[in-house]
């Protein structure tokens, strides 16, 4: 996928309603899919749940301290983290960078700057990897991206490069209504001329491929488009 094309996905762990609410709005107008978590002691389990590109955590949280959600985290992955911080002075700073935070953005948060430690963060991210070697995990079901794999309730699942393209790109903005043409898009290049039915016929064959008759994992908006929903893989 062109990485003008590429949607990154965010845990936003942070229980601060209006500035979830701007954070969310103001990224998902970019190439970031924000996922929220409002509370510590379900970040990690969502985490795993999510896997996300990037997180941005706040350190007060209810259930669980935002520096021990970073240590954990960091214990388990090199995903980068960025720190919403309140504090004036390093304190937090320095803790943050003990517990493997990358970097931090200070509160009130400046939405243009918020984007822009985002995008250097996954600047730096690719060029210490050189490949795109994600895996995006979603219960049972596992895409690697390095080999384009796909396994579905441990079991290799065989799609064709367009089944492939299609649900990566979905996954990616899982949570998310993509349109169809938002779809076409992504994966081709091209608008929607309201007759183009690939994009439907292909979304059949994946929901055939995944168990999904009731159309709960791949869901239909009516009148928007389609939404990879991320709690419904199991």
């Amino acid at each position: 996928m062109d990485e003008e094309n590429r949607m990154y996905r965010v845990m936003l762990v942070e229980d601060d309603a209006r500035l979830a609410e701007l954070v969310t709005e103001y990224l998902s107008g970019y190439e970031f899919a924000v996922e929220l978590v409002t509370r510590g002691d379900t970040a990690l389990a969502r985490f795993k749940e999510l896997a996300p590109d990037i997180v941005i955590l706040d350190l007060m949280l209810p259930g669980l301290d935002g520096m021990i959600v970073c240590r954990r985290i960091r214990d388990q992955s090199d995903v980068p983290i960025l720190i919403l911080t309140a504090r004036e002075d390093s304190y937090d700073e320095v803790s943050g960078l003990e517990q493997g935070a990358d970097d931090f953005v200070n509160k009130p948060v400046q939405p243009r700057v918020l984007l822009a430690r985002l995008r250097a963060l996954m600047r730096r991210t690719q060029a210490k990897s050189g490949v795109d070697a994600r895996v995006l995990q979603f219960g049972a079901l596992r895409i690697v991206t390095s080999d384009r794999s796909v396994v579905w309730r441990g079991q290799p699942c065989v799609l064709s490069n367009t089944e492939y393209k299609l649900l990566l790109v979905l996954a990616e903005a899982a949570g998310r209504v993509l349109s169809r043409d938002a779809l076409l898009k992504k994966m081709r290049g091209i608008e929607f001329d309201g007759l183009d039915r690939s994009i439907d016929n292909c979304i059949s064959k994946l929901r055939r491929k995944f168990d999904d008759a009731d159309s709960e994992k791949i869901k239909t908006v009516w009148g928007e488009g389609y939404l990879f929903s991320p709690s419904a893989w199991n």
